[in-house]
């Protein structure tokens, strides 16, 4: 469109070289973790926060899509820049301040997470939301789809974490939802608004998260199964003991086949293949002894093998079944659906269930694994990309998924969002009015939906769109 070329080059009299509109540079943005490729017209790098409200008033007043970024580690196609326009890159604003006294961390929206977390535990605090990608993706990212991660059963996702956000709307205009206080309430929550919104509600820029209190103690116990319904009856009875871990890890037969065969050993002598629960208590000395006595009276009640750690590199050694799983999947099929799905705990033995009649009808591996402590449940469908019937049969298979876990009182997503690949089921999540509702907050606050259009209720065809073979640094993690 003449306008948006129009509107380019004014951006580049205002930006400079900030305005990158080279093959290279535009294609290097021109897709995220989905693998779903769209070439923007330009990508803009800002070196101050100022230069965003520069972006975003020509962008208003041209209609120029814009599609912010991080490090494109999202897997739903979030920041794929499907109508083209310019896309924002944020990693130059990645300052990250400690106000050590308040317990507070301000950080710029391209701040990659891990870096906070060191950040906040180089001063005895911590920041819990732990996305497996941490070492990689931004703050930014994280509030935009307001991501969780392992520690999310005790202490909360992102959205439990935010106390303020800087940033602009669509039109250009500089805002602020909250102040570096524990306490605010002047005004509707707009901030809140904001978080999850996958960059469709307005661009953040700062963020004031809060930390709390480095525990002093972590222990951490691996629990065996016979079957995937025992370990999930067993979870079960263990938050109906009040028990409060801050890590309940799961993982099926499925998935702890795929870990073993990857460190050619078996994690339980003489039980090769059961599904397993990883625990971590963490907290005062004092309460993880206390957790712990609990934890190895459930264990010996409920599990088939239990091995506990006495030291934090045995503890290590542990966690290798959890960490090696994903990548290993791939030798069961070189493309996987890894859809983060949320169900409630009274349907853990429903759900699993479901999971073995998906297997049979669909005919394909579907190894599972996640966290139990909030009931996200991460389900892998494998499949090879160029056989056309296993394609159509994973089709189907997300499908019937995405039914169950609504049927189930469940979430489409846990903490991935919506962004293009889970379009088709938002429907089945939400209905007219509810979606209505949520079109008449994108209006009001992007009115000529320039934000990361054609995403969240715009139903994208993922299965008709090809993706492009690339290998990320986070793959397979």
């Amino acid at each position: 469109m003449q306008t948006h070329a129009q509107a380019t080059r004014a951006l580049q009299r205002r930006l400079g070289p900030a305005v990158d509109t080279s093959d290279a540079g535009r294609a290097a943005a021109s897709y995220d973790s989905s693998k779903l490729a769209f070439k923007p017209a330009a990508v803009i790098t800002p070196r101050r926060r100022a230069d965003i409200g520069t972006v975003l008033d020509l962008a208003n007043r041209y209609r120029v899509p814009v599609t912010v970024r991080g490090r494109g580690t999202t897997l739903m196609g979030s920041a794929a820049p499907v109508r083209g326009g310019w896309v924002l890159d944020m990693l130059r604003l990645n300052k990250i301040r400690l106000d050590a006294e308040a317990g507070l961390i301000h950080a710029q929206a391209g701040a990659r997470t891990a870096a906070i977390q060191r950040a906040a535990e180089a001063a005895g605090w911590f920041y819990p939301p732990d996305p497996s990608s941490k070492e990689h993706c931004t703050i930014g990212g994280n509030i935009a789809c307001n991501a969780g991660g392992m520690h999310g059963g005790k202490y909360g996702v992102t959205r439990d974490f935010v106390v303020a956000l800087k940033g602009y709307l669509a039109s250009g205009e500089f805002v602020e939802w909250g102040t570096a206080t524990r306490k605010f309430a002047a005004g509707f929550n707009l901030r809140d608004l904001w978080i999850g919104s996958e960059g469709m509600l307005g661009i953040v820029t700062d963020a004031v998260l809060r930390l709390i209190p480095q525990p002093a103690a972590r222990w951490t116990l691996l629990t065996s199964f016979a079957d995937e319904l025992a370990a999930f009856r067993a979870a079960r009875a263990l938050f109906a003991a009040k028990l409060q871990p801050a890590i309940c890890e799961f993982l099926d037969r499925h998935s702890v086949q795929c870990a073993e065969s990857a460190m050619a050993t078996t994690i339980f002598p003489g039980q090769p293949g059961k599904p397993v629960i990883l625990l971590e208590f963490a907290g005062s000395a004092a309460e993880v002894r206390e957790g712990k006595k609990a934890a190895l009276t459930w264990a010996r009640a409920h599990a088939l093998g239990h091995r506990a750690a006495r030291t934090r590199a045995e503890a290590e050694d542990l966690w290798a079944v959890r960490r090696k799983c994903s990548g290993a999947m791939f030798q069961m099929g070189d493309a996987k659906l890894n859809e983060d799905i949320t169900v409630p705990l009274a349907a853990y033995e429903k759900f699993a269930r479901f999971l073995d009649r998906l297997r049979k009808s669909s005919r394909l591996p579907i190894p599972s694994f996640g966290h139990l402590g909030d009931g996200n449940i991460h389900v892998n469908i494998m499949y090879h990309r160029a056989d056309a019937d296993e394609s159509r049969r994973a089709e189907k298979a997300v499908q019937a998924l995405m039914e169950q876990v609504v049927a189930l009182g469940g979430a489409i997503s846990g903490e991935h969002g919506i962004g293009l690949a889970k379009t088709p089921f938002l429907r089945l999540q939400h209905s007219p009015a509810q979606i209505k509702a949520m079109r008449a907050v994108k209006h009001a606050l992007d009115p000529h939906g320039i934000l990361n259009p054609g995403k969240m209720f715009e139903v994208f065809e993922v299965w008709k769109h090809a993706k492009i073979d690339v290998q990320l640094p986070w793959d397979h993690k």
